[in-house]
């Protein structure tokens, strides 16, 4: 049964239309990806769909007490309401209750009247079954790492907006709206909300640019396109093939069209005497095809994308030679410790993906290797000849109230782009900016605007080693692979810090990954390599130990030098480790599996921490399973 139904619905801001008499219909349990270029619309589609906004002409029907939930890119304004408050809020009354419970419990001075009402709110929340859904806002706010005390006016725009994620999720709605959900959140974030979606039971509406996202859940793909909705059955792959070939028909046709435009336009413009015989048919049917060439919606242009290499850098680019970085740690980070004795070197034309946590330090690692920080502890060694392309996911290097033209090019009309020059206005018209635009200030630039600006001022500099920090946010999927495909090219060296995996699978050869307590591995190839590596404890991969308070080395002999066989007993303990490291591997995925679905914190809280501790206790004895294995494996050779 149908619980949305959009039948011919127009609306258009300016010029062209963003809906144009569009039909959209939404079943239950359909988890429906919306796709389309940055500025196509989808966002207004989604307003749409959930009644904030009317559309111009035609109908939005929904099934009567239909519950829709919607997280828009727009972060909430500042508000001393808690994180907690504010996700608890969109529960209507249990949200209250639980809200006004959480307060009272946290005073120190309740008088008989509080100690009465709290024992009111808490009959009333058991009532309804309220602990269960007090268990599962901790559970969101936990995997979404989010500071359940902390008021919004002081979290960042990132924390804001998952703070509303957080809010959407919790309120388990017939239809879930999700704007961008991905966006400011890390890998292990995002790889939670795919499970906790492909466990939701309502139908799910989704815009993303995140590829992986989309493949793990779509069962739909909807493309808005120059006003049209276009629905494609099947997963995301096959939207891709289908889309590739409805193109390449689409050029056809045009292709066609404009040959017989062209056609009649010759015949129409010859002498006098042709015109006296002229069929008034054809006139009439020249002048109806100048109007519908001239309603057609041309496809956007793409970005065009180029980098200038420069000159080849020196064969060792750098070298990190037990390097420590840390903070004081009176402010509030454990020991402090970011980077714990990492050692490794970069050559030239290695292709690196930084992977990590939200605040892990991978935006610190990349400042300790261009020189903005000095390490604590080790030393940093650079190679020659090089030549630096930074892109800082804060964008900093943007002046916002400078035009466009000016944070390019300085004002000047031109730019050297791989050494010739070239106009600023035909530069920028490559990365989708019309003249009009191009004195425009940044600050009143979208998300999508200003990286593409930051990737047009890198690219006018001849670069041996570019550095890019988050440079897929808010990109659209098509300028996602046109970077791709320019990176794949690019002959230099390469640091990349990205949450996109797709991306990081398509561009980067190794992966250096933070691990907690300042320990960062390294592995070979991109996210998809680290995951199994990571689970199957390669011998290839290495870890990065924390520095350890120097020991006074025993004096060695020849005999404490030489391998001791093993024992029988140690024998049989080493034969067995496999099997045992295979079985408690086994019993951590089903734990971190149950643990994925939405409905394991709905169980009491004793249930969820025994749970969770095992799943803590089952990591340290497969680590240690493993140092066994590797100890005795090193002896018996």
């Amino acid at each position: 049964m149908t619980i949305i139904n959009l039948t011919e619905a127009s609306l258009a801001y300016g010029l062209h239309p963003l809906l144009d008499k569009v039909d959209l219909q939404i079943e239950p349990g359909e988890r429906v990806c919306l796709v389309g270029r940055n500025g196509s619309g989808k966002s207004t589609l989604f307003r749409v769909i959930s009644g904030e906004i009317a559309p111009d002409e035609g109908e939005v029907w929904q099934r009567d007490t239909l519950r829709i939930s919607h997280l828009e890119q727009e972060v909430p304004a500042d508000s001393q309401r808690t994180v907690y408050d504010t996700v608890a809020g969109g529960l209507g009354e249990l949200g209250e209750w639980l809200t006004a419970y959480r307060h009272l419990v946290e005073r120190s001075d309740l008088d008989d009247a509080n100690l009465r009402e709290l024992a009111e709110l808490q009959q009333r929340i058991e009532t309804v079954g309220g602990w269960s859904v007090d268990n599962r806002i901790s559970a969101v706010l936990s995997r979404l790492g989010l500071p359940a005390q902390r008021p919004i006016a002081q979290c960042s725009g990132g924390l804001r907006r998952q703070t509303m994620l957080a809010r959407a999720l919790v309120s388990e709605p017939d239809l879930l709206l999700l704007d961008e959900p991905t966006n400011h959140m890390d890998i292990e974030a995002i790889a939670w909300l795919e499970d906790y979606l492909l466990n939701f039971h309502g139908a799910l509406m989704f815009i993303t640019h995140d590829r992986t996202l989309a493949r793990r859940l779509a069962t739909r793909i909807i493309e808005l396109d120059r006003g049209k909705l276009t629905s494609f059955a099947g997963d995301f792959n096959n939207y891709l093939r289908r889309k590739d070939e409805m193109l390449e028909a689409e050029a056809r046709a045009a292709a066609h069209f404009d040959k017989q435009l062209a056609e009649h336009e010759a015949w129409i413009r010859q002498g006098v005497k042709a015109r006296r015989t002229r069929n008034e048919g054809r006139v009439r049917r020249l002048l109806a095809m100048r109007r519908e060439r001239a309603q057609r919606i041309e496809r956007t242009s793409t970005v065009t994308l180029s980098a200038d290499t420069g000159d080849a850098s020196g064969k060792r680019v750098v070298d990190l030679r037990h390097v420590g970085f840390h903070y004081d740690s009176n402010r509030g980070d454990g020991d402090g410790w970011i980077v714990r004795d990492l050692s490794t070197t970069i050559m030239r034309g290695d292709r690196i993906g930084i992977i990590g946590p939200n605040g892990s330090g991978k935006s610190t690692l990349l400042r300790l290797i261009l020189g903005d920080l000095e390490p604590d502890t080790g030393e940093i060694v650079r190679g020659s000849k090089l030549q630096l392309a930074y892109f800082d996911q804060h964008r900093e290097q943007l002046d916002p109230e400078k035009t466009v033209r000016e944070n390019i090019s300085d004002g000047s009309d031109y730019v050297n782009v791989r050494g010739r020059p070239r106009h600023v206005a035909g530069y920028l018209k490559d990365f989708l900016f019309p003249p009009a635009r191009l004195d425009s200030p940044v600050r009143i630039l979208s998300g999508g605007e200003r990286n593409r600006l930051m990737l047009a001022r890198i690219f006018t500099r001849p670069a041996n080693m570019m550095v890019l920090d988050e440079p897929t946010n808010d990109l659209d999927v098509e300028t996602l692979e046109l970077l791709e495909d320019l990176l794949a090219d690019y002959e230099g060296t390469l640091l990349l810090v990205s949450h996109d995996r797709t991306f990081l699978d398509n561009v980067v050869s190794s992966t250096l990954v933070f691990e907690g307590e300042g320990r960062v591995g390294e592995y070979i190839g991109g996210y998809e390599d680290w995951q199994r590596q990571r689970s199957t404890r390669t011998a290839s991969t290495k870890t990065i130990n924390a520095p350890t308070p120097a020991k006074t080395p025993a004096p060695t002999t020849t005999a404490s030098v030489e391998k001791k066989k093993l024992a029988f007993k140690e024998r049989q303990e080493l034969e067995k480790l496999p099997s045992r490291i295979e079985t408690l591997e086994q019993e951590l995925a089903q734990l971190e599996a149950n643990t994925s679905r939405a409905e394991f914190y709905q169980q009491d809280k004793d249930t969820i921490a025994t749970t969770m501790a095992r799943m803590d206790a089952l990591r340290k004895e497969i680590e240690q399973a493993y140092a066994r294995w590797e100890a005795l494996s090193a002896r018996e050779g």
